[in-house]
């Protein structure tokens, strides 16, 4: 009996993880842009959180994948909230899933033929057909494991009378719930705690109510992915797990108190609607109250956003403060926190170098700007050389590594160069050094535009033209001011330190333009291999 139990709680497991895994890596890059792009309002935010984790099957998967995305500066926290929304009536597709196909009809007879289909298309196949193989196999696994728990839970139903058990009181419910939630700890995996669950009910081990209360605890004990994740996180990534946890202890108390209502509407449609007793109507009971959770939280998603910003205050605003070690499981993530982290430095260097040039106040001089940097570049290298490298198809994350290994290399020559940054011009200078310094702080202006969320490739190009103007500038006066020298009209002393403020300001405006390139939008990037001007 419990060897059949654990048996099957096991191969459910390891069909879950395969089949998560190889949707993801099957879909690729293309999970990151959904979550991405439409999260814009709360209400698009929750559909596609939803979406996302129906399609790969973990909602695990989808908050830690949140947690990266905000961690990275890649989400803002009130985006966050809605896929989180979405992310928790996603995972009940799990539970239709297992009750209308692993338990209403024996499928396991089709389940073997499936994982001998995936090791096959995952040993002799590469690519995306290899990812596929593998899902299948996880498709599989998760039926033979539903097959092998409904034969221990029919051992168990015969030993236990549910009428012994909690359940039947307020108080039973609690305790029942808790029980879910341990259940869910234990197996890291709701989906599995929630099968388990149907299986016994399926089988007459445990009745509805007591099934209710066990589902309402699962639902609470998925947040302890999101607790482990934030231990020791960015600010942000506490935020998302706490709103994680307060959000589904709320529907879950809702839930609980409204219990009897809930379940007096399941016996309902199953008189009336011809709703399915048993295990379908469990499903709908945890679509149910989760998507009333939702329909509570999603109208006060602004006032629960401050609330929690309120409780979890900023403690980290460094350039840096992005780059988080568990952001080093999602690999792409990872990169995109290094690129953003690499952008801020960028950009604080820019600003430094520009108020210098126009004589204003900064907030520490070039010198010490220049210790603040060269610490924050060694930590973004370090942090790099720790990302695993990318798979043999994804080519944006290869493209992406070298480009931000070429950013972090043109910030550590800058950073080198403050030390020789000659003093603000003056207006009685010569117009070349003026106009120079004019290009310059231009070309440092339109950084910040170039780093910007919806930056195109036209952007990167206005800070080139800058750069190649400053450039052009620096080519035509050299002669002419060499002339002046011979002539005796400009001494020779200030010919080379206006020569030499020049090329300084030539060298500023390059590499701002060649970080513009290499952090800016993914459209700019160069192909490996091509190189700016040197």
């Amino acid at each position: 009996m419990f060897v059949n139990l654990l048996g099957g709680i096991g191969l459910f497991l390891l069909g879950m993880l395969l089949l998560t895994e190889g949707l993801k890596a099957f879909a690729g890059d293309s999970l990151r842009r959904a979550l991405l792009r439409f999260t814009r309002r709360p209400v698009s935010a929750f559909a596609s959180g939803a979406a996302v984790t129906a399609l790969v099957q973990s909602s695990s998967a989808t908050t830690l994948a949140t947690i990266g995305f905000v961690s990275a500066g890649l989400l803002t926290f009130g985006q966050a909230v809605g896929v989180l929304y979405g992310a928790s009536l996603g995972t009940t597709s799990t539970g239709w899933l297992v009750s209308t196909l692993g338990l209403k009809f024996s499928i396991s007879k089709l389940a073997l033929p499936l994982v001998g289909v995936g090791a096959v298309l995952r040993l002799f196949k590469r690519g995306r057909w290899s990812e596929l193989g593998l899902a299948l196999a996880g498709f599989g696994l998760i039926f033979i494991g539903i097959d092998t728990l409904q034969a221990g839970m029919e051992t168990l139903a015969d030993r236990i009378d549910p009428g012994s058990l909690a359940g039947h009181s307020f108080w039973g419910h609690a305790l029942l719930m808790l029980i879910g939630t341990a259940m869910t700890v234990v197996m890291q995996s709701s989906s599995a705690a929630v099968a388990t669950t149907m299986a016994a009910l399926h089988t007459g081990a445990i009745d509805f109510d007591q099934a209710c209360s066990l589902v309402i605890g699962q639902a609470v004990g998925t947040t302890s992915t999101a607790v482990i994740a934030a231990i020791g996180a960015t600010t942000a990534a506490r935020r998302v797990a706490l709103a994680h946890v307060l959000f589904n202890l709320g529907t879950a108390l809702v839930a609980l108190l409204l219990l009897p209502f809930f379940t007096r509407m399941i016996r309902w449609l199953q008189e009336h609607a011809g709703l399915d007793p048993g295990a379908v109507s469990l499903a709908a009971f945890h679509t149910s109250f989760i998507l009333l959770g939702v329909l509570v939280f999603l109208p006060l998603t602004g006032r629960f956003t401050r609330l929690i910003e309120r409780l979890v205050p900023v403690r980290d605003s460094g350039a840096t403060a992005v780059l988080d070690d568990s952001l080093l499981a999602v690999p792409t993530v990872a990169l995109e926190a290094v690129r953003r982290a690499a952008r801020r430095i960028a950009l604080e260097l820019a600003e430094a170098v520009r108020r210098h040039l126009a004589g204003e106040p900064a907030a520490m001089p070039l010198s010490a700007r220049k210790a603040v940097a060269r610490e924050q570049i060694a930590r973004c290298e370090e942090f790099l050389a720790r990302i695993p490298p990318p798979g043999a198809g994804d080519a944006r994350a290869a493209t992406l590594r070298i480009a931000i290994l070429h950013g972090l290399d043109h910030l550590t020559r800058w950073c080198q160069s403050l030390g020789d940054a000659p003093p603000p011009p003056k207006d009685g200078d010569e117009s070349g050094l003026l106009e120079a310094a004019n290009l310059a702080q231009r070309a440092l202006q339109l950084i910040a535009a170039a780093f910007e969320e919806r930056a195109a490739e036209a952007d990167v190009r206005k800070v080139a033209e800058a750069s190649a103007s400053l450039a052009k500038l620096r080519r035509e006066h050299r002669p002419m001011l060499l002339t002046e020298t011979a002539s005796a009209t400009t001494a020779p002393a200030r010919a080379l330190a206006v020569l030499d403020a020049i090329r300084w300001l030539d060298a500023a405006a390059y590499h701002g333009a060649r970080l513009a390139v290499y952090l800016g939008p993914d459209e700019a990037l160069p192909t490996p291999g091509t190189r700016g001007r040197t």
